[in-house]
Protein backbone atom coordinates (compact mmCIF):
# COMPACT_ATOMS: atom_id res chain seq x y z
CA UNK A 1 0.00 0.00 0.00
CA UNK A 2 1.38 3.36 -0.93
CA UNK A 3 1.65 6.32 1.40
CA UNK A 4 -0.85 8.20 -0.73
CA UNK A 5 -3.46 5.41 -0.43
CA UNK A 6 -2.91 5.31 3.34
CA UNK A 7 -3.54 9.07 3.67
CA UNK A 8 -6.77 8.89 1.71
CA UNK A 9 -8.33 6.46 4.19
CA UNK A 10 -10.79 7.95 6.63
CA UNK A 11 -9.58 8.52 10.17
CA UNK A 12 -10.92 6.16 12.79
CA UNK A 13 -12.57 7.75 15.82
CA UNK A 14 -10.37 8.24 18.86
CA UNK A 15 -11.23 6.94 22.30
CA UNK A 16 -11.68 10.55 23.40
CA UNK A 17 -14.16 11.18 20.59
CA UNK A 18 -16.16 8.04 21.38
CA UNK A 19 -16.28 8.64 25.13
CA UNK A 20 -17.10 12.33 24.67
CA UNK A 21 -19.93 11.52 22.28
CA UNK A 22 -21.26 8.87 24.67
CA UNK A 23 -21.09 11.17 27.71
CA UNK A 24 -22.89 13.97 25.88
CA UNK A 25 -25.48 11.48 24.64
CA UNK A 26 -26.14 10.24 28.17
CA UNK A 27 -26.59 13.80 29.40
CA UNK A 28 -28.98 14.59 26.53
CA UNK A 29 -30.91 11.39 27.27
CA UNK A 30 -31.26 12.42 30.93
CA UNK A 31 -32.52 15.87 29.89
CA UNK A 32 -35.00 14.29 27.46
CA UNK A 33 -36.32 11.86 30.07
CA UNK A 34 -36.52 14.39 32.93
CA UNK A 35 -38.18 17.09 30.85
CA UNK A 36 -40.62 14.67 29.25
CA UNK A 37 -41.58 13.36 32.69
CA UNK A 38 -42.13 16.89 34.04
CA UNK A 39 -44.04 18.10 30.99
CA UNK A 40 -46.20 14.98 30.94
CA UNK A 41 -46.84 14.88 34.70
CA UNK A 42 -46.94 18.19 36.60
CA UNK A 43 -47.28 20.37 33.49
CA UNK A 44 -50.07 18.16 32.10
CA UNK A 45 -49.08 18.36 28.44
CA UNK A 46 -50.19 15.73 25.96
CA UNK A 47 -47.55 13.06 25.19
CA UNK A 48 -46.64 14.22 21.68
CA UNK A 49 -46.19 17.87 22.68
CA UNK A 50 -44.19 16.86 25.75
CA UNK A 51 -41.98 14.56 23.66
CA UNK A 52 -41.45 17.16 20.94
CA UNK A 53 -40.35 19.78 23.49
CA UNK A 54 -38.11 17.35 25.39
CA UNK A 55 -36.57 16.19 22.08
CA UNK A 56 -35.71 19.76 21.04
CA UNK A 57 -34.20 20.46 24.47
CA UNK A 58 -32.16 17.24 24.37
CA UNK A 59 -30.94 18.02 20.83
CA UNK A 60 -29.84 21.47 22.00
CA UNK A 61 -27.97 20.01 24.97
CA UNK A 62 -26.33 17.36 22.77
CA UNK A 63 -25.33 19.91 20.15
CA UNK A 64 -23.85 22.28 22.75
CA UNK A 65 -22.01 19.42 24.48
CA UNK A 66 -20.56 18.12 21.25
CA UNK A 67 -19.72 21.58 19.90
CA UNK A 68 -18.00 22.71 23.10
CA UNK A 69 -16.60 19.38 24.27
CA UNK A 70 -16.29 16.40 21.96
CA UNK A 71 -15.67 18.43 18.81
CA UNK A 72 -14.55 21.67 20.45
CA UNK A 73 -11.62 22.05 18.07
CA UNK A 74 -13.92 22.00 15.02
CA UNK A 75 -15.17 25.57 14.75
CA UNK A 76 -18.69 25.52 13.38
CA UNK A 77 -20.78 28.65 13.04
CA UNK A 78 -24.30 29.62 12.22
CA UNK A 79 -27.58 27.77 12.27
CA UNK A 80 -26.78 25.26 9.51
CA UNK A 81 -24.71 22.85 11.67
CA UNK A 82 -27.42 22.92 14.37
CA UNK A 83 -30.13 22.23 11.78
CA UNK A 84 -28.13 19.34 10.30
CA UNK A 85 -27.49 18.00 13.81
CA UNK A 86 -31.23 18.07 14.54
CA UNK A 87 -31.95 16.33 11.22
CA UNK A 88 -29.45 13.58 12.06
CA UNK A 89 -31.12 13.16 15.45
CA UNK A 90 -34.56 13.02 13.84
CA UNK A 91 -33.24 10.26 11.56
CA UNK A 92 -32.04 8.43 14.67
CA UNK A 93 -35.48 8.77 16.25
CA UNK A 94 -37.02 7.41 13.04
CA UNK A 95 -34.71 4.37 13.24
CA UNK A 96 -35.91 3.68 16.79
CA UNK A 97 -39.55 3.99 15.73
CA UNK A 98 -38.93 1.76 12.72
CA UNK A 99 -37.41 -0.97 14.91
CA UNK A 100 -40.41 -0.76 17.25
CA UNK A 101 -42.88 -0.78 14.34
CA UNK A 102 -41.27 -3.82 12.68
CA UNK A 103 -41.14 -5.75 15.93
CA UNK A 104 -44.60 -4.86 17.22
CA UNK A 105 -46.67 -4.82 14.03
CA UNK A 106 -44.55 -6.78 11.56
CA UNK A 107 -43.33 -9.61 13.78
CA UNK A 108 -46.24 -9.58 16.22
CA UNK A 109 -43.98 -9.23 19.28
CA UNK A 110 -46.40 -7.12 21.34
CA UNK A 111 -45.34 -7.53 24.96
CA UNK A 112 -43.95 -4.55 26.86
CA UNK A 113 -40.61 -6.35 27.12
CA UNK A 114 -40.47 -6.90 23.34
CA UNK A 115 -41.35 -3.24 22.74
CA UNK A 116 -38.63 -2.13 25.15
CA UNK A 117 -36.00 -4.37 23.58
CA UNK A 118 -36.85 -3.37 20.02
CA UNK A 119 -37.25 0.36 20.64
CA UNK A 120 -34.95 1.15 23.54
CA UNK A 121 -32.20 -1.45 23.04
CA UNK A 122 -31.93 -2.49 19.38
CA UNK A 123 -33.36 0.76 18.05
CA UNK A 124 -31.24 2.89 20.36
CA UNK A 125 -28.07 1.00 19.41
CA UNK A 126 -28.70 1.44 15.67
CA UNK A 127 -29.78 5.06 16.14
CA UNK A 128 -26.63 5.83 18.15
CA UNK A 129 -24.42 4.48 15.36
CA UNK A 130 -26.33 6.60 12.84
CA UNK A 131 -26.11 9.68 15.07
CA UNK A 132 -22.38 9.26 15.64
CA UNK A 133 -21.69 8.78 11.93
CA UNK A 134 -23.94 11.67 10.89
CA UNK A 135 -22.61 14.02 13.54
CA UNK A 136 -19.01 13.22 12.68
CA UNK A 137 -19.53 13.26 8.92
CA UNK A 138 -21.92 16.16 8.33
CA UNK A 139 -21.82 18.43 11.38
CA UNK A 140 -18.30 18.44 12.87
CA UNK A 141 -15.92 17.68 10.01
CA UNK A 142 -12.27 17.75 11.05
CA UNK A 143 -9.70 19.33 8.77
CA UNK A 144 -7.33 16.66 7.59
CA UNK A 145 -9.86 13.89 8.12
CA UNK A 146 -10.60 12.73 4.61
CA UNK A 147 -14.00 11.21 5.31
CA UNK A 148 -16.20 9.42 7.74
CA UNK A 149 -14.90 6.46 9.69
CA UNK A 150 -17.17 4.13 7.70
CA UNK A 151 -15.50 4.88 4.41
Amino acid sequence: MTTRAWRSRPALPSRRELTGFAAVGLLAYAVDLALFTCLRGPAGLDPLTAKALSFVAACSVAYAGNALGTYGSERVRGWRPYAVFCAVNLAGAAVQLLCLTVSHYGLGLTSQRADTVSGAVVGMALATILRFWGTRTWVFRAEGRSGSWTG
